[in-house]
């Protein structure tokens, strides 16, 4: 029964652990507003938009302030006119931003604690083969980036979107001309490189206590 238990409490400390780790790397790369900055340069959208840096980076910011708080109901940004269609995916896009922060808040604590028990117990080796297992996923799905990202960037909308507002249109939503594909794509790429590097942090530690310990 003791063994089931702690079976049980296992699993669940390592599907919190994941789900903290997943969210943890999402809320940063949503936030890396440094991404945007250098994509402004990267993809001369001062020159395809008309607006100086200076702008673009307040409007970003604007938009960033709509999605992150649950408090900011309504989106305006000064230099960007949206249709309905827009604003509606705009909230979409909010709901799952919300999701996700609320996701790391609540596996937060679960996660802290499993990772204290596991040390306490001296059995954090036993991150070393999940985590194995996990750092094969973010290289399969750049591996599927690579061959083909619009194919990826429309299968991911699809699954978290059941409409298509997601298609702008450049003449009634201009914002999508400043937010390219390309800037989507290097998005999806630090979200890997940040989970990547959590897990492997985790494999080298859960190899090095283990060493300690045999």
């Amino acid at each position: 029964m003791m063994k089931s238990k702690e079976k049980w409490f296992e699993r669940g400390g390592f599907l919190s652990l994941f789900l903290t780790l997943i969210t943890f790397s999402i809320t940063v790369t949503i936030n890396f507003v440094p991404l945007f900055s250098w994509s402004i340069q990267r993809y001369d959208l001062v020159e395809i938009s008309g607006l100086t840096k200076e702008t673009l980076l307040e409007n970003y910011r604007l938009l960033l302030r709509f999605l992150n708080y649950p408090w900011v109901s309504e989106l305006k940004l000064p230099d960007f006119p949206m249709s309905e269609a827009g604003l509606g995916h705009f909230y979409d896009v909010k709901q799952l931003f919300l999701l996700n922060y609320g996701i790391l808040i609540v596996t937060l604590l679960p996660s802290l604690f499993f990772l204290y028990s596991l040390v306490k117990k001296q059995r954090l080796w036993r991150l070393v083969r999940p985590f194995q297992w996990a750092m094969i996923v973010p290289v399969g799905l750049l591996f599927v980036m690579a061959i083909g990202f619009e194919t990826f960037f429309i299968k991911f909308h699809e699954l978290f979107f059941s409409n298509d507002d997601w298609l702008f249109n450049p003449v009634t939503d201009p914002i999508i001309t400043v937010l390219p594909e390309q800037f989507f794509m290097w998005c999806f790429i630090l979200f890997f490189v940040i989970l990547e590097s959590l897990f492997a942090m985790g494999l080298i530690m859960g190899k090095k206590i283990g060493r300690a310990h045999v």
